[in-house]
């Protein structure tokens, strides 16, 4: 599987997530003990796992269309690996830190998010940063023939 798979196959779950985050029935109420968010609306546990609110939603919501999107060629795909490692990378850590961990009180990353967030990045910089393949190569040149690359390999 290459970057573009990658992007295709994340930007359909990270949609899916997105949109299960409104309905009412995958998400439960939120428990006592967890850090509290300035922003109440749609906050819960999607899947009873997973913290969440309507700002979670529409990151997740957006980070699918983006991979969606970056379905369409190689370079934007890879581009899109990359951004997602740095991105969720980044969301990870600060998952840990009791400070950060709902960023500023506007969106629940803490709990099990952290070992999501990790995974996905680690995922994501595997198909991001990996050295391309033959395969992948041949693919960003037919793109260059036929138009559709708009940077370079």
């Amino acid at each position: 599987m290459g970057a573009r798979y990658f992007a295709l196959i994340s930007g359909i779950i990270y949609l899916l997530i997105g949109i299960f985050g409104f309905v009412p029935g995958m998400v439960a109420t939120p428990g006592t003990g967890g850090p509290e968010v300035v922003l109440n609306e749609g906050y819960g546990y999607l899947l009873n796992l997973f913290p969440i609110n309507v700002l979670h939603n529409i990151v997740h919501l957006a980070v699918g269309a983006w991979g969606l999107f970056a379905y369409r060629s190689y370079i934007q795909a890879r581009t899109y690996s990359r951004g997602l490692a740095i991105f969720y990378g980044i969301l990870a850590v600060m998952g840990l830190l009791p400070v950060l961990n709902t960023v500023f009180g506007l969106i629940p990353i803490f709990g099990h998010n952290v070992w999501l967030h990790a995974l996905t990045a680690a995922i994501a910089a595997y198909f991001g940063f990996k050295t391309p393949t033959p395969a992948d190569i041949r693919e960003h040149e037919r793109e260059v023939v036929t138009g559709r690359s708009r940077g370079r390999f």
